[in-house]
């Protein structure tokens, strides 16, 4: 098979979809591998890495015609145009773009019947779904991998908001004008600045682990009751909102390990406990995410209001409308002395890892769809194909 690895074009990505470590794997599997000058440069990975394994340096339009394209970030109208149809796109599509998925279906990328799409596809959008299974596409939705442990070697979005979660302390901390552990010095004693982490998932028990390094005081809050004793191994207090109900209670056990909306007068509770919380604290970070849905609203504007100057917000949830309706996408704002902060693309601020471990996700996932012999093998009784098989199921060669 022909893999094309093109450079990233868009705005602020830094990151690569294969690094010399994977390309080494799919070369030693017979494939031919053609990787665009610099697209691992910004992820430190220069062109002599990849010919050291065995791949091809190319232009773009060599990396976008391969059979298969290996990308981090949906492709653009300019690289759709040099894509071939019936080619195999695998990456991280952002479903969530409606007009970028109507230019890859005008493009007629992946329409080969079927031909294999591998990305994050949001099964949570039927009308993309009926898109794609008209086109007769066999697309796999890798965020849609159960929360197993045979899966965790390709979940791709536990491994994005792991380097997430910890960039984000890092970046709370470059923009917060005091140290964050507690100095004793001849001129004084500094205080350990606080943080409050809002949502206890992946990203969040990673920023936890992150600000306690750091020697900052950290208090935690999310609504799975199960996450408590996570979240006090790595040093935090855990800020619990009682359960008053057995549905309260049967509702915050979630569901595949994401949270699910809660009640309302348990928000009601957790705004308030939250708003008391925040207040106090020198830097809040939230991480609040539920699949499908717009990102809950956990720091209200009247709480901002009530923050001390110079606290910091970070909050991770930009991308999905955020957990604070002060955010601003991809800006860093100033609101009356509290610092906002709206990235949407954190994990690329740490593009070498974030590659790396993108780079093996694909890998994994793709050794259980793709044969010896270059060819899709869709096995409906394992649970993580079934689970990620979004729309069709026939078996094409893919080998040239």
């Amino acid at each position: 098979m022909h893999i094309g690895i093109p450079l990233e074009t868009r705005a602020g990505e830094t990151r690569v979809a294969a690094t010399p470590e994977t390309v080494k794997k799919y070369v030693a599997q017979g494939h031919k591998v053609v990787v665009q000058a610099g697209a691992g440069v910004s992820a430190s990975q220069p062109d002599g890495a990849y010919e050291a394994v065995g791949a091809t340096i190319g232009t773009a339009a060599e990396a976008l015609g391969a059979q298969l394209v290996l990308k981090v970030r949906a492709p653009d109208a300019a690289e759709l145009a040099q894509m071939k149809p019936g080619a195999v796109l695998v990456g991280m599509l952002n479903p969530f773009d409606a007009e970028n998925n109507a230019r890859m279906s005008a493009a007629n990328i992946t329409a080969k019947p079927g031909a294999v799409l591998v990305g994050m596809l949001n099964p949570f959008d039927a009308e993309n779904n009926a898109r794609m299974s008209a086109a007769n596409i066999t697309a796999f939705a890798l965020e849609a991998a159960p929360r197993t442990t045979r899966a965790q070697s390709m979940d791709v979005l536990s491994s994005q908001a792991n380097i997430a979660g910890y960039k984000a302390v890092l970046v709370a901390a470059h923009h917060y004008q005091r140290f964050m552990p507690m100095l004793m010095t001849a001129a004084g004693t500094v205080k350990a600045a606080r943080v409050l982490i809002l949502g206890a998932g992946v990203a969040g028990l990673q920023a936890i682990a992150t600000a306690k390094r750091l020697g900052a005081v950290i208090e935690a809050s999310d609504v799975r009751p199960a996450v408590k004793e996570q979240i006090e191994s790595l040093g935090a207090k855990f800020l619990d909102v009682p359960f008053l109900t057995d549905e309260e209670r049967e509702i915050a056990q979630g569901v595949g390990g994401y949270a699910r909306p809660m009640p309302p007068d348990w928000m009601k509770r957790q705004a308030e406990l939250v708003h008391q919380r925040a207040t106090q604290a020198d830097i809040v970070i939230t991480t609040a995410l539920i699949p499908g849905r717009k990102a809950p609203v956990l720091l209200q504007e009247a709480t901002v209001a009530q923050m001390k100057p110079g606290s910091v917000v970070v909050d991770l949830a930009a991308a999905q409308g955020g957990n604070c309706p002060l955010t601003v996408a991809d800006e860093v704002v100033n609101h009356n002395g509290v610092i906002i902060i709206g990235h949407t693309n954190l994990a690329s601020m740490v593009a070498a890892d974030a590659s790396a471990l993108y780079a093996r996700n694909v890998l994994e996932f793709l050794k259980l769809v793709i044969d010896k012999e270059g060819r899709t093998a869709i096995n409906l009784d394992d649970d993580i194909v079934s689970a990620c098989l979004m729309t069709g199921r026939q078996d094409v060669a893919l080998a040239s």
